[in-house]
């Protein structure tokens, strides 16, 4: 079999959000062949998780490239242009676009930008003669694609603790909140024996929120809801105005230049700044329980600061233990089904294997990712979120996708594409001078 061979300037692999708005950027730059390749045959962003009503916890103009260039054509309000519905958006005044729509407007860039090729699965890389080789398969069989860069974007893989044994994972009944819209009639339907069903999700943020909620208006009366989380308590998203800029390129420089053990610290204190529920989803599902509670309704619990230390298979149920960790107490119960809402990680891809000797890594194996967002050691080779502990919590935020698509761009041509702010926040976040304040010599003078 012949293999079909293309060279480009940049291959950036995966085409998520971030390396969309990367083709969406670079679209129209003349001297910069690019191309955007993801595995999958179409694209589908947490259609697990696109539960009616719900909305993105950014504003709407967290979109591909406004924030880089509010002129460019594939912008959220030119997508709402072209399906007649620029309007009843100005009509509805809210910030917040729904996260249904927002997928369908990731689906139209994805289809509309001519560099995104889907069903292209990277097998393998290597580096020889200056440029990257890959072999990627396609329905058409095998391709040999060369570039002088690289950009990684291929996003993050659910996370489930290994608490869990394998007899639960291979009974069905534990489920992954990314797949929860695949489950859900399952996790609705009653008992075949009309025994009372327990149900139990576990997770703190936004999407075991969006779950309970959805469950709990679900709820029979003789059946159980129970939500339980490690954290102290449901904490609410910090959505604050001097919080919010710490989303900024100054807060990024001063993060980034800490040692990696504070940066450490400091990502593990931050998690209310962009793992916590949106504050009238909480009023919402307090609300609902204060209505429950007129029927004095007694099958719904809520468990905080619970680790879940063991979950096992117990005959056609789900043997939990959870334990308590300031009594440490432990809490044993069975569930039907459990769903676990315990978030995403990210990994290091198997092709990368083949070029491990031009990747900078850090001694625990994490990429050693530099200001500007390249991992390679010669700064050829580049990262979309996968910088959280170098960037701090600002990398899985879809409002600073453009900025650091920005970053990336100019730094790959060379030149200023697009302008990028230094500075956007009213405070100083290291010990920066204060100056203009009056000396004691100024003092003196003036008395």
């Amino acid at each position: 079999m012949n293999q079909s061979s293309e060279h480009f300037d940049v291959i950036a692999i995966g085409a998520g959000p971030f390396n969309l708005g990367f083709a969406a950027l670079t679209d129209g730059i003349a001297d910069l062949k690019v191309a955007v390749l993801d595995a999958a045959e179409k694209f589908v962003w947490h259609p697990g998780m696109m539960l009616p009503g719900t909305h993105l916890q950014v504003p709407f103009m967290a979109d591909l490239v406004t924030m880089a260039d509010p002129t460019n054509k594939y912008s959220f309000l030119n997508y709402l242009k072209g399906q007649d519905r620029i309007y009843p958006f100005y009509i509805r005044e809210d910030f917040y676009a729904l996260r249904q729509e927002y997928s369908n407007y990731l689906a139209w860039a994805a289809q509309s930008i001519p560099s995104v090729r889907f069903g292209h699965r990277v097998l393998e890389s290597t580096y020889r003669d200056g440029l990257y080789h890959l072999s990627v398969v396609t329905e058409a069989g095998l391709n040999h694609f060369t570039a002088q860069k690289l950009v990684l974007g291929t996003g993050t893989q659910p996370y489930l603790p290994p608490v869990i044994s394998d007899s639960a994972l291979s009974s069905g009944k534990v489920v992954h909140s990314s797949d929860y819209l695949f489950q859900r009639d399952a996790l609705l339907a009653p008992n075949d024996n009309a025994r009372a069903k327990v149900t139990c999700v576990l997770g703190s943020g936004q999407s075991a929120a969006e779950i309970f909620l959805d469950l709990l208006r679900s709820l029979r009366p003789e059946d159980h809801l129970i939500w339980a989380t490690r954290s102290e308590r449901y904490f609410p998203l910090e959505y604050t105005k001097l919080t919010l800029e710490m989303t900024s390129p100054e807060y990024i420089d001063h993060f980034h230049a800490l040692p990696m053990d504070k940066r450490d610290v400091l990502s593990a204190e931050q998690k209310g700044l962009y793992k916590g529920i949106n504050a009238d989803l909480i009023n919402e599902i307090h609300e609902e329980l204060y209505e429950r509670s007129i029927e004095k309704a007694t099958n719904v619990h809520l468990r905080t600061g619970c680790a879940a230390t063991a979950i096992t298979a117990e005959g056609q149920n789900i043997s939990v233990r959870l334990r308590h960790e300031r009594t440490e107490q432990d809490l044993d119960f069975e569930v039907d089904h459990l769903v676990m809402a315990t978030g995403y990680r990210a990994g290091v891809p198997d092709f990368l294997s083949g070029i491990t000797e031009r990747v900078d890594y850090l001694a625990d194996g994490r990429f050693n990712v530099d200001r500007e967002y390249s991992i390679g050691l010669k700064q050829d080779i580049f990262v979309q979120n996968a910088e959280l502990h170098t960037h701090g919590f600002t990398a899985p935020d879809l409002g600073m996708g453009a900025y650091r698509n920005s970053v990336i761009i100019n730094r790959l041509v060379g030149r200023e594409i697009y302008h990028v702010e230094k500075r956007i926040a009213f405070q100083e976040f290291g010990a920066a001078a204060l100056t203009g304040l009056p000396t004691a010599a100024t003092a003196t003078a003036q008395a």
